[in-house]
């Protein structure tokens, strides 16, 4: 398989620059992962395919306000930072724009000198090791100096930095959201729970190597970046029993997709505990946990196009996606979503 079997052609003015007012007024387009079945509805729609006994799994990290921008020490040059991973205490793995100028040894100040880094290693992919200097506390700091790392195809200027986070989110850690779950409400959340359905936590935190381009034209020679993810015994419990029972895991994102079947064991069921994962998700994939997914729409030949492609097939995807860019769907991080089922089934069951 080759990265251009993942292309499609989209149209610029799709990409949605802002969140709309209402996280749940977004659109659904619902896919039949088996026929190709498309199906037009409202996000918060999305209970009707939910059934008693299902277990939704969300992903409650929290993303930081991971981007600096400061001034390089005796030259005063504009630096911009993204962290990307807390290595320990106070040193971060980041990306550094303009990397050239980021020698070993580059002093950087923030805030007029509220926070101050020194660069102390080049690392993979041209990433550096930073340690920071500073009085008080680092996460406060932040807050207060950091901006929300919205990815590179956002250029619009974010108004309220929760519109960024799921309502859910909790354990920060995150250098992007994980947008799927953008779409619920508290609301939403609280009707789901009351049909029946079990809502099971995993924390993946969501690393730049989310929007990194697949660059090698054979996709099995693309290096997976490495996230960390925590599940806690109680929420696998959560997992494990409604596979028992026969209810369906349905994840919300790629993110908690990748973390429940990085954490699966060969009889199908999920293992608690932490760990970094790299797995990588193509066509060919055979899935061990998950059912169904809740995902939003993806850049051409990216790890996550393929990744639901695994899951639906590649034709049935970009058939799907042909129809999304006809029908005028917003795409990308603060766009519209998709609902990937077993239409028939979900359906039918609810009506039993």
């Amino acid at each position: 398989m080759t990265k251009q079997d993942f292309y499609f052609d989209l149209p610029e003015e799709l990409i949605a620059q802002d969140p709309l007012p209402d996280r749940s007024g977004s659109r659904l387009l619902v896919l039949d992962k088996n026929t190709g079945e498309t199906e037009h509805r409202i996000f918060k729609d999305i209970i009707d395919y939910l059934n008693p006994g299902d277990c939704l799994v969300i992903n409650n990290t929290k993303v930081i306000p991971a981007r600096l921008i400061g001034e390089k020490e005796g030259t005063g040059a504009k630096v911009e930072i993204l962290l990307l991973k807390r290595q320990e205490n106070d040193i971060w793995e980041a990306l550094v724009k303009p990397g050239k100028k980021a020698k070993v040894g580059t002093k950087i100040s923030f805030g007029n000198g509220l926070l101050n880094c020194e660069v102390i290693k080049i690392v993979d992919e041209g990433n550096r090791l930073v340690k920071f200097y500073y009085e008080g506390i680092f996460e406060e700091i932040l807050d207060q100096l950091g901006q929300m790392p919205l990815p590179p195809y956002i250029t619009h200027q974010l108004q309220d930095k929760n519109r960024y986070q799921t309502v859910y989110a909790k354990y920060e850690g995150s250098a992007a959201a994980p947008t799927a779950g953008l779409h619920f409400t508290k609301e939403l959340l609280k009707q789901i729970e009351e049909k029946g359905i079990i809502i099971a936590n995993v924390t993946l935190h969501v690393g730049l190597g989310t929007f990194r381009p697949v660059k090698e034209e054979n996709i099995l020679d693309h290096h997976m970046h490495s996230e960390f993810y925590i599940i806690e015994p109680e929420e696998a419990e959560k997992i494990n029993n409604t596979k028992k029972n026969g209810g369906r895991i349905i994840c919300v994102g790629t993110t908690s997709c990748r973390t429940v079947e990085s954490a699966a064991d060969e009889q199908g069921f999920v293992k608690a505990g932490s760990g970094d994962t790299e797995i990588f998700i193509y066509p060919g994939y055979q899935f061990k946990i998950l059912n169904a997914l809740i995902t939003n729409f993806h850049l051409p030949e990216s790890t996550l196009i393929m990744l639901v492609s695994a899951l639906a097939g590649r034709e049935n995807v970009l058939k799907a996606y042909e129809l999304a860019v006809k029908e005028r769907y917003r795409f990308f991080s603060f766009g519209d979503a998709m609902f990937i089922t077993n239409i028939i089934n979900a359906m039918n069951e609810n009506k039993d």
